[in-house]
């Protein structure tokens, strides 16, 4: 379609961007809210120039004709200057507006290709998106894509310095999940390895991980900085050393010694003869001298030189002869609700500390999950990690004949959890290696094996996901992973019902 009315074009996109909710692509890749542009359509030769600018971005495209207009939709065909391919520039009214993250990705996404223009400038981005494509667990936190320099191609994948300490923790995983996509579908060039890019100072947990990376990998690692997006490529081995703390069995014996009489006192409020009484639980929290009560993994007292504070989710109150009645209602109501057979699985109380629960039911019979475990020395969080909460659980174990085990837990399905027991396992390592656990009276009377630790995930059988052999296949050959599948009512009893 010829464009032959100038003016009745400038109209019709007037009314799109009039409209409110709207939005302009380019070959199909989101650019702007339409609200948020300047825009021109203007005569200059034979063909108009149409104008988009405003603080983030400044475009201009020659017009060669109207391939699309509708009431909601207008396609020109347009070329920009110094390129003899075409494109196609679209004009969309939109049910709402976009999730303002959303946009922010997709300003990024615009922003990321200019400065990978800048600075490879002998180089060519041929795909850059941040749409997200769950058929292939592509996540839509990032900006993915794919470049060469010659004859040699990368896989791209870059976080906004919008993004949350999540997405940035796991960067890794979608990275190599993107990376191997790009290998199994070349286009000409092999894909020689993955570039990632973060945000300044966000790069030390990625330059840790990829240590523990097959060498054919080949992952760079580059951080963003500043306004003007300088860039500087960040070396993995410079990443220090791994942040773990290892704290000495005496400090922790120390720690149980003093929270004696609080445990006695907080047994005794529990129902008499109930499984809370029997069951109870202490354990002391890494990186303080506080120790934690629980049942069952949901732990709801904790000791420490300023007392005893008591309670579930955010709610902590201080045990005094006033509050003894209400931790009294709280310990019953825990055993009656944190029951495999009788509680309600809909109940906060049955459903709350999951990987905690079964840490319980391993650590009280390790044999449960395989009789190669020694059962006089399983530890939880030992080392402890800088990251605190992980949303996973790590065991320490040992195998009858001295080899590490580093066991992850969990209980529903966790695309991170490979790289989860790696970051663990690089932690474990070094310690072994400089003889720490020995020293920090671990593992006594044992002599242990100089082999590197071997690695466990267990999960509910169904709970693994299905990306996870993508991950594994990129681990250094040195990193022995199983993978070992649990019952699903596990509450009931662990059974393992596969190891791979």
């Amino acid at each position: 379609m010829a464009v032959d009315d100038w003016a009745e074009l400038d109209r019709a996109i007037g009314e799109i961007a009039g409209s409110g909710c709207a939005e302009v692509r380019e070959d199909g890749e989101w650019l702007a809210e339409f609200a948020d542009l300047h825009w021109e359509l203007r005569r200059e030769g034979k063909q108009p120039l149409v104008h988009l600018w405003s603080d983030e971005r400044n475009l201009t495209r020659r017009v060669l004709q109207v391939k699309e207009r509708s009431g909601d939709r207008i396609v020109l065909e347009v070329r920009q200057f110094g390129c003899a391919k075409p494109s196609q520039l679209e004009f969309l009214r939109t049910d709402s507006s976009r999730n303002p993250k959303r946009v922010t990705r997709e300003q990024f996404r615009a922003r990321f290709r200019r400065i990978l223009s800048e600075r490879f400038p002998d180089a060519e981005v041929e795909t850059l998106t941040a749409a997200q494509d769950l058929k292939h667990s592509f996540s839509g936190l990032y900006v993915r894509g794919r470049m060469h320099e010659g004859a040699r191609a990368w896989a791209l994948l870059a976080a906004a310095p919008t993004e949350d300490a999540a997405a940035i923790e796991g960067i890794l995983t979608f990275g190599i999940l993107w990376l191997d996509w790009t290998r199994a579908h070349p286009d000409k060039r092999a894909v020689g390895g993955l570039r990632l890019f973060l945000p300044e100072g966000a790069t030390r947990a990625a330059r840790e991980r990829v240590l523990a990376l097959s060498p054919a990998t080949h992952v760079e690692i580059y951080e963003l900085s500043g306004p003007d997006a300088r860039m500087q490529k960040m070396d993995p081995c410079d990443a220090g050393n791994l942040e773990s703390w290892l704290t000495t069995r005496g400090e922790i014996e120390a720690a149980m010694a003093a929270a004696r009489e609080a445990f006695v006192r907080i047994r005794a409020l529990a129902p008499d003869a109930s499984e809370v009484a029997r069951e109870l639980t202490a354990r002391a929290v890494p990186r303080s001298h506080d120790v934690a009560f629980g049942f069952r993994g949901l732990e709801f007292a904790w000791f420490s030189a300023g007392g005893i504070l008591f309670g579930t989710g955010d709610s902590r109150r201080r045990l005094t002869s006033e509050s003894e009645s209400a931790l009294e209602r709280l310990l019953h109501q825990i055993d009656l609700h944190r029951n495999a057979l009788t509680g309600k699985t809909n109940h906060f109380l049955y459903r709350a500390a999951p990987e905690r629960w079964l840490e319980a039911l391993l650590l009280e019979d390790p044999s449960r999950l395989d009789a190669q475990l020694d059962p006089a020395h399983l530890y939880s969080q030992v080392p402890a990690l800088a990251a605190g909460d992980r949303g996973v659980l790590d065991l320490l174990g040992l195998t009858r004949r001295g080899r590490l085990v580093v066991i992850e837990l969990k209980a529903s399905e966790d695309i991170q959890l490979p790289i989860q027991a790696v970051d663990y396992w690089l932690r474990v390592r070094r310690h072994q290696r400089e003889g720490d656990f020995g020293r920090y009276g671990y593992f006594g009377g044992v002599e242990l094996d100089p082999a590197p630790p071997l690695v466990w995930l267990v999960a509910p059988g169904l709970r693994f996901h299905s990306a996870s052999d993508v991950v594994l296949k990129y681990l250094s050959p040195e990193i022995h992973v199983t993978r070992i599948g649990l019952n699903e009512n596990w509450r009931r009893g662990v059974r393992v019902i596969f190891r791979q």
